[in-house]
């Protein structure tokens, strides 16, 4: 009768120990579910808000775009004029600055130079689609792109750009076919930006179309295109059958969109399963303990992917930060060929003094824009303080003085909400100008020039000195 009881009392205390083991590993599975799929979810959600754009505004950005290379292709022409008829530097100028066309064209509206030239020849009044460009004859400060269009000698679809050169002498034209622009614009899809977001191992995330059903962003491509219905928006843990799988579902409408993210329930059940019959069986205070190890173990995750993150990325500029400056400047090599580049904010601490702290993080995260705009396809961008950033270029060192006139030229056209323009002084220093002894040195000659720079940008604006500390 005793060891009845023993036995009962055994196996009652096992059978408290499974279930208040099965409730805990269930919770804790359960919020850390909800924990990883609201984070996803916020990321879905902020990529749906930065392509909620209309595509006749994603369109403009882009006109202004091809506008700014005309002008740079205009610079490049103008600061080397012997490629003004040398129909092969044109086109290399053209794939450089990833245009399909340029054509020079003259005060009468003529082209009579380019990178084809068997369009020489043609003018405004050759057609409907030249005609368009009329207008720039009567104004030499205007700059005009055109909607896609079928070109005026081949009827095919084309946007151009136009400009005039800086010594008002001839405009500068660009050509980009519509493929450009399909292939940009298919970039930004949500199709292809959230079958790229990584998950974890049994996780899918939907976009589906509230209005259709339809699926229009997931994880696994190949359930775009197929609807979804067994999914209402909550933000408390949901369960579905999908595809025959038991799964928890956490869901959120934003605009036009419902954005879920699922997990497979067998994912975690198996491991459940295991810990329940070793750990609830043998040690029942220890299941408490590897709750709490399990918690520590993704927290210290979650903390050590936070700091690999910050520890080397600026907060404000999300450019590189002085200690992934300090770290690559002991990599460089003095035998190889790169360029250095130290650059300043003009004016920053007037503008902080004049219209607050909020115009002058929005005047460093522009210069931060800028640079990330002109330099990131050639090398790295460092904010190692305030206002001062240094752009260390690796690759297509040989055209560095072309991408600055880009760089120039990018600032040159910002405006924004606090001010209505921006202005940096800048040194730039090749490794293999000269026999440097070290990196610091030409760190340091980086600086004399920015500075001198600096100097001459004050001296000749008028603006006052006193206001000159970075």
């Amino acid at each position: 009768m005793r060891k009845r009881k023993i036995l009962t009392l055994s196996i009652t205390i096992v059978a408290i120990a499974l279930i208040l083991e099965t409730c805990i590993l269930k919770y804790v599975n359960d919020k850390n579910a909800q924990t990883t799929s609201n984070v996803l979810l916020d990321r879905v959600i902020a990529v749906i808000d930065k392509n909620e754009s209309s595509e006749s505004e994603f369109v403009k950005s882009l006109k202004d775009d091809y506008i700014v290379r005309a002008k740079a292709i205009s610079y490049i022409v103008d600061a080397k004029p012997e490629v003004e008829y040398d129909i092969d530097e044109l086109q290399k100028i053209a794939s450089l600055m990833s245009v399909d066309e340029i054509h020079l064209i003259d005060k009468t509206g003529t082209i009579y130079s380019g990178s084809i030239s068997k369009y020489f020849g043609y003018s405004f009044d050759s057609g409907e689609q030249m005609a368009f460009f009329k207008q720039m004859l009567n104004n030499y400060d205007l700059t005009l792109c055109q909607d896609v269009t079928p070109n005026t000698a081949e009827a095919k679809k084309m946007m151009y750009a136009i400009t005039w050169n800086e010594s008002k002498t001839h405009m500068v034209q660009v050509g980009i076919t519509p493929k450009r622009l399909l292939k940009e614009l298919k970039q930004n899809q949500i199709s292809n930006v959230v079958a790229d977001m990584p998950v974890y191992k049994g996780m899918e995330i939907f976009v589906v179309n509230t209005t259709t059903k339809k699926i229009e962003g997931a994880t696994n491509r190949t359930k775009i295109g197929n609807t979804l219905t067994n999914v209402n928006a909550s933000s408390k843990m949901q369960r579905i059958v999908l595809d025959h799988k038991k799964c928890k579902c956490i869901s959120r409408k934003h605009g036009n969109y419902l954005v879920a993210v699922t997990m497979e329930e067998s994912v975690n059940s198996s491991s459940n399963i295991v810990a329940i019959l070793i750990v609830g069986i043998y040690l029942t205070l220890a299941s408490c303990l590897l709750v709490l190890m399990l918690s520590r173990v993704l927290k210290e995750k979650y903390e050590k992917e936070k700091y690999m993150y910050t520890s080397k990325t600026d907060e404000l500029t999300k450019c590189f930060n002085r200690r992934a400056y300090d770290s690559d400047m002991e990599k460089l090599d003095l035998n190889t060929e790169w360029v250095y580049i130290s650059i300043d904010l003009n004016g920053l601490k007037q503008a902080n003094d004049s219209l607050g702290h909020s115009a002058g993080d929005e005047l460093i995260c522009a210069a931060s824009s800028c640079m990330k705009f002109v330099f990131a396809s050639y090398g790295k961008i460092y904010r190692i303080g305030g206002d001062e950033f240094v752009v260390l270029i690796q690759e297509s060192v040989s055209n560095i003085d072309s991408i600055l006139q880009v760089f120039d030229a990018t600032i040159h056209d910002w405006h924004g909400k606090y001010s209505n323009s921006i202005s940096v002084s800048y040194g730039v220093v090749k490794s293999s100008e000269q026999n440097f002894d070290s990196v610091q040195e030409i760190s340091k000659l980086a600086d004399e020039r920015m500075y001198q720079n600096k100097k001459e940008y004050y001296t000749t604006s008028g603006n006052d000195r006193r206001s000159y500390n970075r």
